[in-house]
């Protein structure tokens, strides 16, 4: 039997189907089920109400206006690799899948510019560039399969945020669609600007809570001359956080600057384990990239038990493979509930040990995998998965975990964002004054609170 759906439920339904081209709207259960969680294994209570296969920014205008006209939450959704819960969509929401808006409309070699959509996956972008001497810098980890919408949702890091900052500092300009319909433009198309308020950088990293976004300008930066990798193993993961902070004060500054621990090398091959309690990898690039390199072995000789060089592309990818297959690694041990803290860089070490102390008080087991170079860690504790709900152990131990980010002079995410996992802590470290402040700049933007609700703030 088939129930009944509430009036307005039904009456949006109907507007959809009529103003939206056929097959852009999915109402089926196995569809709904498909699009309701995201990587954090977090899930919502009930299905969505439907899913909007979005092909063009009008898709995208069409259905938030029927939306803000009757009230109905929408989620955001790329690829629904987002490790926080920010696109979670439980009962009664529409799902705005943007992964099929997957072109790139425009690459310029003259302005080292692209011009895309936010389901363009982000390695492929970073391939089209390749074939024009140029890159895209932003590499997370998830770069074969997240998509571009959801790396300026969160404001995604990555593996070279180290030289080249996160994901804002690619983001020129955007093309969105606020709450209402109205579609807006903000930024340009060159390298400076300071007209008006910096509406680009709100919007990357808010989660899909002020608008939806169906273009992005990105800067392309041009490809290095030169990259050489190492990987120096440690007798303890604390004395591999010192040493990627006497990189940067040596002056040297990375590509990249990547740490693994010991319980992660044994998930991803025991073989490497054997080698070292915590596995440092390092990437220079650019002219002097041999010479950068050297400089860095040589610091890191003092304290690591083995360090090897990779100026091969293909050698310097198998050692970056441990840091890439952390994660999938980690999926198979259970469900990892996977955290996103950043404290000073020269206060690493010490987080480092404070979080083996909390694994240990709480009898835990934690994971941590680290972009070294910027003080961000990825503390990951890993829970049974058929498990209805997260124990209070690892409950406790996340809390305490954010808590010490805090004390250090830190902050709760670097980079995966606040979805639903950890709203209850962002008010501590944001303050009531500045809190309120962007309570009200949501509003502003989204008056009737239809975009993501319940994410982010």
């Amino acid at each position: 039997m088939t129930l009944a759906l509430p009036t307005a439920s039904a009456r949006f339904l109907g507007l959809l189907a009529r103003d939206l081209p056929p097959a852009r709207l999915a109402t089926d259960p196995r569809t709904l089920a498909a699009h309701a969680a995201d990587r954090s294994g977090t899930r919502p209570d009930g299905l969505p109400l439907a899913v909007v296969h979005a092909r063009r920014t009008t898709d995208v205008t069409v259905a938030l206006r029927h939306a803000h006209a009757l009230r109905v939450p929408v989620v955001p959704r790329g690829a629904g690799t987002g490790l926080s819960g920010g696109a979670t969509a439980g009962e009664g929401a529409l799902v705005l899948d943007l992964s099929g808006m997957d072109r790139i409309r425009e690459l310029s070699v003259d302005d080292q510019l692209a011009v895309v959509e936010p389901g363009v996956v982000t390695a492929d972008l970073d391939r089209a560039a390749a074939a024009h001497g140029l890159r895209y810098a932003p590499d997370p980890a998830s770069a074969a399969w997240s998509t571009i919408g959801g790396n300026i949702a969160t404001n995604a890091g990555g593996l070279r945020c180290a030289k080249y900052g996160v994901t804002r500092d690619s983001v020129l300009g955007l093309e969105a669609v606020l709450a209402d319909g109205t579609v807006v433009r903000t930024g340009r198309r060159t390298v400076k600007g300071v007209t008006g308020y910096d509406l680009t950088a709100l919007l990357t990293g808010s989660e899909g809570t002020l608008a939806v976004i169906t273009s992005a300008t990105l800067r392309l930066r041009p490809a290095p001359a030169a990259t050489a990798t190492l990987a120096a193993y440690f007798p303890t993961f604390e004395a591999a956080a010192e040493a990627s902070y006497a990189i940067g004060r040596a002056g040297i500054v990375p590509a990249l600057a990547e740490l693994v621990d010991g319980p992660v090398l044994q998930a991803v091959d025991p073989s490497l384990r054997t080698r070292g309690a915590a596995l440092l990898i390092v990437q220079c690039d650019g002219a002097g990239a041999a010479v950068e390199a050297a400089a860095v072995a040589e610091l890191l000789a003092g304290t690591a038990t083995s360090v090897e060089t990779a100026e091969d592309p293909a050698e310097a990818e198998a050692l970056l493979a441990a840091r890439r297959l952390a994660l999938p690694a980690l999926e198979r041990l259970g469900r990892p509930l996977i955290e996103d803290i950043a404290v000073p860089r020269s206060r690493l070490a010490e987080a480092a040990a404070e979080i083996r102390a909390i694994s240990a008080r709480h009898d835990v087991p934690v994971f941590t995998i680290a972009h070294a170079a910027d003080g961000n860690l990825h503390p990951i504790v890993v829970v049974d998965p058929s498990l209805d709900r997260l124990p209070d152990a690892a409950w406790e131990a996340a809390g305490e975990i954010f808590a010490l980010a805090l004390r250090l002079g830190g902050t709760l995410t670097g980079e995966h964002g606040v979805g639903v996992l950890k709203r209850q802590w962002v008010a501590e470290e944001l303050g009531p004054t500045a809190h309120a402040l962007q309570r009200r700049i949501k509003e502003a933007f989204d008056p009737r609170g239809i975009l993501n609700p319940g994410k982010a703030l």
